[in-house]
C-alpha cells in the first residue's frame, strides 16, 4: 500500500527523469522524452506542463516526422554555464545557458610554458569579458566545465604526469578554479570533452557509443559508451597515444618506446617537413598544404592516418564501436587522413567490427572541447538546482 510520501518521491523522481533527459539532449519532443524515460505520454505531458509553470522548461512548436510536435528545452533564464578549454597553445572560453545556446565564445593564444596560475589568471579575465559580452550576471553561473590536455586522476583531481602542459603536472585545476570563482567546477581531459561536444552538438549525435580521436600535440581518445563518457577505474581510459607500435621505436615522453604518439603527434612529425617549409610550420599549415596538393604533406598525413587507424582497429575489436569521430587539426584534412584510417581499420579490425563502424570527421573543429565542457556541466549539475532543494513533490 503506497503512502503519500512514496507518491511524493515517485513524482519527484519522474520530474528529475524528464529534466535529466532534456538536459542531456538540449531539446526533445514530448514523444522523445517518453521514449527516453520510459514514462507514458500522459505522464510526460503533465510533467512538462508543471515544469513550464515553474519556469524550468520552455516549450516551442516544432515538427517531427512531418507532424506537429512540441519541443521541450530547459529555460534559457534558469542559469548560466561556462566552459574553459586549456590546450597546448590556446585558451578557449564559452558562456552558454541551460537551453544549450552559446551566448559568447572566444579563443586566444596560450604559452605552453605558462604556469597554471598564469593560465587561470587569463581564464578569469576572459570569462569576465564574455559575461559582459553576453550581458549576464556572474551570480547566474551555476557551474564551470574545465578541459585540460592530459589524464585527470579521478580520485585526487590532479593532472597526470603525461599531460602536455609541463607547468601543470600534479596540480588540481578543478579545486583551483572553484576557489577562485566560488562555483562548482567539473574537470575532464580534452579528448573526453571533445567526445561529449561532438555527441551533443556535432558528428556524434545519435550514436550511443563512439570514440573521438584527437591528434594534436598529443594523441588521445574520448570514449562514449551507452551515451556516457567512459573514464575507466582511474580516469585514464582512452590514452591511445601510448599504444605501442614499435618496441624499438623513438622514446616517448611516457618513458616507453614506439608509442603511437611518437609517430603521429605534431612535435614528432613537423620536423620531417620543416627543412622544406621552414621552422615555423604548424599542423594546420601542413593540412592546408596537403589539401592544396603538396605531395610531402599528403604523404605525412597519410602515414599519420595509417598509424591512427591501427589504434582505431584495436578500439573496434575491443569495444565494437558504431562511430569514430576524428578531431583536431587532422580532421580538416578530410579523406587525405580518413582514407588511410579506413585502410588500416579494414586490415586490422575483425571484419564484423569494421563493417559496423562509421568513420567521420568532427563537425565542430576547434570548438569541440569547449562545447564539451559546457555539456559536462549540463550533465553533471544536480537536478535540485532546477527544481529547488525543498521543492514539494
Amino acid at each position: 500500500m503506497k503512502t503519500p510520501g512514496s507518491q511524493s518521491s515517485l513524482h519527484r523522481a519522474n520530474l528529475e527523469r524528464v529534466i535529466r533527459a532534456v538536459r542531456a539532449a538540449g531539446s526533445l519532443t514530448q514523444a522523445d522524452i517518453a521514449r527516453t524515460t520510459g514514462l507514458s505520454a500522459a505522464t510526460v505531458s503533465n510533467i512538462v506542463r508543471e515544469l513550464k509553470e515553474l519556469g524550468t522548461v520552455e516549450v516551442r512548436s516544432t515538427s517531427a516526422g512531418g507532424r506537429r510536435a512540441r519541443s521541450v528545452s530547459l529555460s534559457s533564464d534558469a542559469g548560466i554555464v561556462v566552459g574553459v578549454d586549456f590546450g597546448h597553445s590556446h585558451l578557449r572560453v564559452a558562456v552558454g545557458n541551460l537551453a544549450h545556446q552559446v551566448l559568447a565564445e572566444e579563443a586566444e593564444p596560450l604559452d605552453v610554458d605558462a604556469s597554471a596560475e598564469q593560465g587561470f589568471d587569463r581564464a578569469e579575465k576572459l570569462v569576465g569579458r564574455l559575461l559582459g559580452v553576453a550581458g549576464v550576471d556572474r551570480a547566474k553561473i551555476i557551474g564551470i566545465g574545465l578541459g585540460v590536455p592530459g589524464p585527470i586522476d579521478m580520485t585526487s583531481g590532479t593532472i597526470g604526469s603525461t599531460a602536455i602542459l609541463p607547468g601543470w603536472r600534479g596540480t588540481n585545476p578543478g579545486a583551483e578554479l572553484a576557489a577562485r570563482t566560488g562555483v562548482p567546477v567539473h574537470v575532464d581531459n580534452d579528448a573526453n570533452l571533445g567526445a561529449l561536444g561532438e555527441s551533443v552538438w556535432g558528428a556524434g549525435r545519435g550514436a550511443g557509443d563512439l570514440a573521438y580521436i584527437k591528434v594534436a600535440s598529443g594523441v588521445g581518445a574520448g570514449l562514449v559508451v551507452n551515451g556516457r563518457i567512459y573514464r575507466g577505474a582511474g580516469g585514464t581510459a582512452g590514452e591511445i597515444g601510448h599504444i605501442t607500435l614499435d618496441e624499438s621505436g623513438p622514446v616517448c615522453r611516457c618513458g616507453n618506446r614506439g608509442c603511437l604518439e611518437t609517430f603521429t603527434a605534431a612535435r614528432h612529425v613537423l620536423p620531417l617537413l620543416q627543412p622544406i617549409h621552414g621552422p615555423e610550420l604548424t599542423m594546420s599549415q601542413v593540412v592546408r598544404l596537403a589539401r592544396d596538393g603538396d605531395p610531402g604533406c599528403q604523404r605525412v598525413i597519410g602515414d599519420i592516418g595509417r598509424h591512427v587507424g591501427t589504434a582505431v582497429a584495436q578500439l573496434c575489436n575491443v569495444l565494437n564501436l558504431s562511430r569514430v569521430v576524428l578531431g583536431g587539426d587532422l580532421a580538416e584534412a578530410g579523406e587525405i587522413a580518413l582514407g588511410p584510417i579506413r585502410d588500416s581499420v579494414g586490415r586490422y579490425a575483425i571484419p564484423s567490427a569494421a563493417r559496423q563502424l562509421t568513420l567521420t570527421a568532427g563537425a565542430l573543429g576547434g570548438r569541440a572541447e569547449v562545447l564539451g565542457a559546457l555539456a559536462l556541466v549540463l550533465r553533471e549539475m544536480g537536478d535540485g538546482l532546477l527544481l529547488g532543494i525543498d521543492q514539494p513533490g
